[in-house]
């Protein structure tokens, strides 16, 4: 268009204005196309960028459990009969359980290749509180292989599997937290595993997992537990346990991820009486060499909403090898740690290439690593490989810290390395921040109480 004194104003203006949305949709459009790194520097495949929620109405036919004989009734148990409704879809080719609204007790339930879980909004799937209703299996538990209680939902080798809805799956954990309470003042020494609690969900030696929207609150121990699972995506889920008051649920991580690769958790709010993510792999001082152990890669948490969990993403306990994690988008809402490295001596570990980015909110501690002793066994081993952390960037952090911004302890058991702190703001009650135990070591902007850090290279 060319422009003299003769132009009328409006096309002018309009004009103008055509040329910001070309500018702002040549934008968009290159944010879009900009390709996505993890830390090493590798391209974050595509399969991360799918949001799309599974259209339950494309999972086959839908078996209402009440048409079936399974009755809306918060007493009685039907785990048989429930069951047979699962057992009866995967004969006929697959399809999703539905529980409608109301609610409905049961012990353990397993489901089968095709098979698919919808809670419907207002539906309370229920969980017994008598442990003698779940099966002991052998299963995958802390790190081992195991004989120990099964889930109250479980799903093995199985591709494609779905739960979703806006329903509840409630572990009605209250009985086993009293009475592990009461064993640990009995024997404060005493292990998770000397009591048997029911997990709410465990996923195993399966791919093309995804759940969505559900509630899952409750649960009697882990609330989540993926072991030798790839490709699943956690969209908009909200995983509770009482954190506060009286009786607190002990041990229920909202998600451990054990030898699992390419996970995406997206949009949830974890409150639990311990850690929300968790990476898992094995323990013990000869880990590395047990097949059923392995390491954790390419996990993307984002857009979450973290409570009074213990750490928002943790390494271990029992963790062998994590790399290419990325927690980014998040808010902490009086969280204990941001990120917790739990280094077990006896165990060795390498985390390595985790970013922790574009974090808000109030927190006890940023970051936070000590030698973790709980459950200590050291066995003799002349080739024990030194532990290591390395390659960690924090970066686009507003956060008040409560406790201590970094809180880290040093150890002739590992080795700290290649850690960055960049365009940073926080609060930092503590005052522990202590450079020295790092070895190379980058600060680029980093403000505590309003204060700069001096830059470190």
């Amino acid at each position: 268009m060319k422009i003299n004194e003769h132009t009328r104003p409006d096309m002018i203006k309009k004009t103008i204005f055509c040329l910001m949305l070309c500018g702002l949709a040549l934008c968009a459009h290159a944010q879009k196309n900009k390709k996505q790194l993890f830390p090493d520097g590798t391209p974050v495949p595509a399969w991360f960028s799918d949001f799309q929620k599974v259209d339950v109405s494309t999972l086959g036919k839908k078996y209402v459990i009440t048409d079936y004989g399974v009755k809306n009734d918060s007493a009685l148990l039907q785990t048989d009969a429930i069951q047979r409704v699962i057992d009866l879809a995967a004969s006929q080719g697959g399809g999703v359980i539905w529980i409608p609204k109301g609610q409905f007790l049961t012990g353990n339930l397993f489901f089968k290749q095709g098979t698919h879980l919808y809670v419907d909004e207002g539906a309370v799937l229920k969980g017994s509180n008598r442990v003698v209703h779940f099966k002991v299996l052998d299963t995958r538990m802390e790190g081992q292989n195991c004989k120990y209680v099964d889930a109250l939902i479980n799903a093995d080798g199985l591709d494609g599997f779905v739960i979703a809805g806006k329903g509840t799956i409630d572990g009605d954990g209250w009985h086993y937290w009293e009475e592990f309470w009461y064993r640990r003042k009995w024997n404060p020494d005493c292990t998770n595993k000397d009591g048997q609690r029911p997990r709410l969900v465990f996923i195993s030696n399966s791919c093309n997992v995804t759940v969505q929207d559900v509630r899952m609150i409750n649960s009697p121990f882990w609330t989540n537990h993926l072991y030798k699972c790839h490709h699943v995506r956690y969209l908009d889920c909200t995983m509770l346990s009482p954190t506060t008051g009286f009786l607190k649920g002990p041990s229920t991580d909202a998600l451990d991820l054990d030898v699992c690769h390419d996970v995406l958790v997206r949009g949830c709010h974890m409150d639990v009486n311990d850690d929300a993510v968790v990476l898992k792999g094995g323990k013990g001082t000869w880990a590395d060499k047990d097949p059923n152990n392995g390491p954790n890669y390419n996990i993307i948490i984002e857009r979450c909403v973290f409570g009074r969990t213990h750490g928002c993403l943790t390494m271990g306990s029992e963790s062998l090898h994590d790399r290419n994690i990325v927690m980014r988008d998040c808010r902490m809402n009086e969280s204990e740690r941001v990120l917790w490295l739990k280094m077990r001596p006896d165990t060795p570990q390498h985390y390595e290439y985790i970013t922790v980015e574009n974090i808000t909110g109030v927190a006890r501690h940023l970051l936070f690593t000590h030698p973790w002793m709980q459950f200590y066994n050291l066995e003799n081993r002349d080739d024990m490989p030194l532990s290591r952390c390395n390659n960690i960037s924090f970066k686009h952090i507003d956060l008040k810290c409560t406790r201590g911004f970094v809180n880290v302890k040093p150890s002739d058991k590992y080795v700290l390395s290649d850690f960055s702190f960049e365009h940073i703001r926080a609060e930092d009650v503590g005052n522990l921040f202590d450079a020295s135990v790092f070895e190379r070591l980058t600060i680029n902007d980093v403000t505590l109480n309003g204060m700069p850090l001096s830059p470190v290279r």
